[in-house]
């Protein structure tokens, strides 16, 4: 049943169209993810399904009684109130009578605003934008509607949210770049391109491979539309006369091929590599540390960076990543301990806080402050066509930077970070408010980057993608090192926090004084200094059981294994009977091939898993 019905939507905004006669509709347990370029209207479509944005043509049909819970993308505050009855009003309608709701600071706090009664002007945007996530999913509603929910939360957080919105029981319409959340979330995806919408029934990864799809069939069609179109063209050409009633209609058939809409191939960001060589010394840290208000961020942290060195900084939010990326760029002077720079390191740092400038400037000249031109691997490249390269064409350059949406301007800002040739990159959540064509294509950009990378990531799909070592953060202010990706760093806190409670469960050994001693397995305080040694020792010992994922995935291999099987033998007796029908015989040859891939590939990590056990002497 649907709840709610766009029908016929359009929507302009500075003479670009962003929405062009859209009809979708949203049903009581839909779960969709809207996706697209930044600009091409996916904010403007949420706003418009939840009511806070008219269209220029159509209509918003909602059901009877139907209750929305809108979370905007920049959620607004009244300084008249605090911040538990701002949520209050938004949840009720009457802070007065529910600001003292022990539900809403339990909510504030679990997205870290540990101060419900603070002056809402005093918290940074990022807080903001989690006091009024905590106000959506605090709202009875039928239909939850989040503009970029997981933009400011740490990992710890996205994962909560995401298991509660993987057991929510109404109906999500959402826009997020977080490509493991949309998987894990959405059941369905919605893109906009060039100002119509493509439905896709099913989540993140499927729609990558429909989407490609869809792609193929519609180029196999212009190229058949194309060839017509020049036959009938050379036939005009000839002088034929439109005097018989078959000549009339093949010149109306010529009229309508030459005023089709042709499709528009997507085009993609592009960025050459543009780094400047980096010589032997790169970035040297001894010993430092910082604290803010008594309180320790980091200490005595030491890491001398390799050259193609790939880090990733996690940790809750407000631990101190980007005051260590402040340190490290020399915004922010250390405590203690040093930081040395070799001379031929040239530094792009990509921070939170972009600052775009205000008035007129427009997208060329902010470019052109940082370089007119730039050398890349096809020569040298102008301002003008690196903008078109990153999505700018000619009449978005002399756009005002004012005008364009959050996440253009996000990207523009990538641009001119980009235009300095750096050979170190410093990059401080740069997936907050990218599009996930701008992020695909970062992310292969980062790949034949012959420098360092250092960022600060709460996306769990980048830090996979793209980092080789994880430091983390702890209580303690000590930095922990950790080899691989973020999923690699997770298995590692899981098999710890294993180890740790089985080492509690055997013993509780008192020593000298009546005092506790570790249990084995439990951490002891971590070594001072070096960094690098930090897990160093033991990630050196020799392994003593599977992970959990390992161990899961060994019990139920055999399974998947048996189940494959009988469904390859099951479609080799279905493709002889289709021998005659061939669009079916084309989908099982596909499905069969498909089949027998992903069997081939279980029995592999079969043996590897058995390998493992045996060395374990399992």
């Amino acid at each position: 049943m649907n709840i709610l019905n766009l029908e016929r939507i359009s929507k302009s905004f500075e003479n670009r169209v962003l929405l062009d006669q859209v009809t979708v509709g949203i049903s009581d347990r839909d779960r969709i993810g809207v996706i697209g370029v930044n600009g091409t209207g996916k904010s403007t479509l949420l706003a418009i399904a939840a009511g806070a944005l008219e269209p220029d043509e159509g209509q918003t049909v909602r059901g009877r009684e139907i209750r929305i819970s809108y979370l905007s993308q920049n959620p607004d505050f009244d300084p008249d109130h605090n911040v538990v009855e701002n949520v209050a009003a938004m949840v009720y309608g009457n802070d007065q009578i529910y600001h003292q709701n022990g539900e809403i600071k339990a909510m504030l706090a679990r997205f870290g605003i540990d101060n419900p009664e603070a002056d809402p002007r005093t918290l940074s945007g990022g807080q903001r934008k989690r006091a009024a996530l905590a106000a959506a999913l605090l709202t009875p509603c039928d239909l939850l509607i989040l503009d970029e929910p997981t933009n400011h939360l740490d990992n710890e957080m996205i994962e909560w949210l995401q298991d509660y919105l993987q057991h929510y029981r109404g109906a999500i319409l959402m826009v997020t770049h977080d490509r493991y959340f949309l998987d894990m979330v959405t059941t369905e995806i919605l893109e906009i391109d060039h100002g119509k919408t493509y439905r896709y029934e099913t989540n993140y990864s499927g729609y990558l491979e429909l989407k490609q799809q869809r792609l193929e069939y519609a180029e196999a069609a212009e190229r058949k539309m194309a060839t017509l179109y020049r036959k009938d063209l050379a036939w005009i050409q000839r002088g034929a006369r439109a005097r018989s009633t078959k000549q009339k209609a093949h010149i109306a058939r010529f009229e309508a091929l030459r005023d089709r809409d042709k499709i528009v191939i997507d085009r993609e960001v592009e960025i050459n590599s543009l780094q400047s060589r980096l010589g032997n010394k790169t970035i040297e840290l001894k010993n430092v540390s910082k604290s803010y208000g008594g309180r320790t961020l980091f200490r005595d942290f030491s890491y001398t960076f390799l050259k193609n060195d790939r880090i990733g900084i996690i940790g809750p939010n407000g631990c101190g990543k980007s005051t260590l990326m402040k340190t490290i760029v020399g915004l922010v002077p250390p405590d203690a301990g040093t930081i040395d720079i070799g001379q031929t390191v040239h530094v792009g740092y990509f921070s939170q806080e972009a600052e775009m400038p205000d008035g007129d400037m427009r997208v060329i000249d902010y470019v052109k402050e940082t370089a007119e031109f730039i050398r890349t691997k096809d020569g040298l490249t102008s301002a003008s066509a690196m903008c078109e390269k990153f999505l700018f064409d000619s009449n978005m350059q002399y756009t005002p930077v004012s005008k364009l949406s959050g996440g253009e301007r996000r990207r523009l800002y990538l641009l001119r970070i980009l235009m300095e040739a750096p050979n170190v990159l410093i990059l401080d959540e740069p997936t907050n408010d990218l599009d996930i064509a701008t992020l695909r294509v970062l992310e292969d950009y980062l790949d034949g980057f012959s420098g360092i990378v250092i960022a600060v990531s709460h996306d769990r799909y980048f830090l996979d993608r793209v980092v080789t070592r994880i430091f983390a953060f702890s209580p303690d202010g000590i930095l922990r090192q950790n080899e691989g990706g973020y999923e690699e760093y997770r298995e590692r806190m899981l098999m710890e926090a294993e180890d740790s409670a089985a080492g509690k469960a055997a013993a509780g050994k008192t020593g000298p004084g009546g005092k506790t001693t570790p249990a084995e397995g439990e951490d002891h305080p971590a070594p001072q200094g070096n960094t690098r040694s930090t897990w160093k020792d033991r990630s050196a010992q020799p392994k003593k059981k599977l992970s959990f994922k390992e161990q899961r995935e060994y019990d139920t291999i055999e399974d998947e294994i048996d189940s494959l099987t009988r469904k390859s033998e099951e479609l080799d007796r279905a493709i002889l009977k289709a021998a005659s029908d061939f669009v079916e015989l084309n989908r099982l040859t596909k499905e069969k091939a498909e089949t027998d891939e992903l069997l081939e590939a279980k029995m592999e990590r079969f043996i590897e898993l058995q390998d493992m056990v045996d060395a374990l002497g399992g």
